[in-house]
């Protein structure tokens, strides 16, 4: 197989893997996309938000299913650092099994909810909860789907707000690729405290990058894609440990299950789950750009390529004097991890689709018996209280 696919939509058709081929690619598109329409909606945002967040008292939840949840992992520590109210991220899994562990009905809470459809069952049913659950309770909806239940139920009310993401990224394929991207950075430009315009040339200058990134890496990632390499391991710190996560199940959904991926810490991954490596595993760090958070990096990929242990050991992240041979690097703007979350990812994604097309499976739909669907089905939502 070409290593070199990406850009090819009638090879990645004949392959079962357009959809998804076309949806990575789109992505610095789908970034530009959103900053005009953040741009266009900043006045409706602030008015909605006013000076909630400002208040100590205000509780923040980020939450989601499967990726929408990592997303909510990568930016709620980010967004928590700047300002007096309390954000965190709590998985729609964690919420709805346990709701009396993070609400409070005197404790007034704004549910930011992640959904690609806008209907998984969960996603539903944490509205109904929190607002069941809560008495001064407020909705950001940030959906992919303008007819998805999340826009739908949150017309005409005054405690909901519903940003959509550019229409394309509704990402017909099974993985979120364009649609996780999207609704990871419109989280990060509404909540930051810069001014609003630099917020929006934030999207433009990561488009930018992103556009040269999937240039260079392409033919790489494909021949790394040739490899067959039964277990992968994904390895970030701080909100790029969700990254690693959402690296891991890239592999784990496109390629059905058939090669084994994990995800860690670099600090962590020495506490037990080192013992996963063999001369059939593949590691790739997922680097900061915080340079404390780069040295405990350094130390670990120096130690694995050292130990020789695993079939080989790579790293993603910003160019910088420590890369090594076979490292997939980008000169990258100065921002926080959160943000350069999205960049990194592209390599993930890129892998996970070459590596299934090289197992000869269809990217698009790798259950095609309907055992692991796009949208969750069979969850039954049990009453509380």
């Amino acid at each position: 197989m070409d290593a070199s696919l990406l850009p090819d939509l009638p090879t990645w058709q004949r392959l079962g893997g357009a959809y998804t081929a076309e949806e990575i690619a789109q992505q610095p598109r789908m970034w530009t996309a959103l900053a005009q329409g953040l741009d266009a909606a900043q006045a409706r945002i602030d008015a909605f938000l006013g000076e909630a967040l400002r208040q100590p008292g205000q509780r923040v939840i980020f939450t989601g299913a499967g990726s929408s949840g990592f997303i909510a992992e990568m930016v709620a520590d980010q967004i928590n650092a700047q300002w007096p109210a309390e954000v965190r991220a709590i998985h729609t899994t964690s919420l709805l099994t346990h709701p009396a562990l993070y609400l409070q009905r005197d404790r007034p809470t704004l549910l930011v909810s992640f959904g690609r459809s806008g209907s998984s069952p969960e996603s539903v049913a944490a509205v109904d909860l929190v607002r069941a659950q809560v008495d001064h309770a407020r909705f950001l909806d940030i959906t992919c789907n303008a007819d998805g239940e999340l826009a739908r139920r949150g017309q005409g009310r005054s405690d909901t707000l519903s940003l959509l993401m550019p229409p394309a990224s509704c990402d017909r394929a099974f993985a979120m690729t364009s649609s996780l991207s999207s609704m990871l950075l419109a989280a990060l430009s509404v909540f930051d405290t810069a001014p609003w315009p630099q917020r929006v040339q934030r999207l433009h200058d990561l488009a930018a990058h992103a556009d040269r990134a999937l240039q260079a890496w392409d033919a790489a990632v494909g021949a790394l894609a040739q490899a067959a390499y039964s277990r992968v391991i994904y390895l970030g710190s701080g909100p790029l440990e969700a990254l690693a996560r959402e690296a891991a199940l890239k592999v784990l959904e496109l390629t059905g299950g058939r090669v084994l991926a994990l995800a860690n810490t670099p600090l962590g991954f020495r506490h037990g789950p080192k013992s996963t490596l063999d001369n059939d595993t593949l590691v790739v760090m997922l680097r900061s750009a915080q340079p404390l958070s780069r040295r405990y990096e350094q130390d670990l990929l120096d130690e694995l390529r050292g130990d020789g242990i695993a079939a080989r050991v790579i790293s993603v992240g910003p160019d910088g004097d420590d890369r090594g041979d076979g490292d997939f690097v980008s000169a990258a703007p100065d921002l926080a991890d959160p943000w350069l979350a999205p960049l990194w990812l592209l390599m993930p994604q890129c892998y996970a689709l070459q590596r299934s097309a090289a197992l000869g499976m269809t990217p698009d739909n790798p259950f095609p018996d309907g055992t692991v669907n796009r949208v969750v089905q069979g969850v039954t939502i049990h009453p509380h209280g």
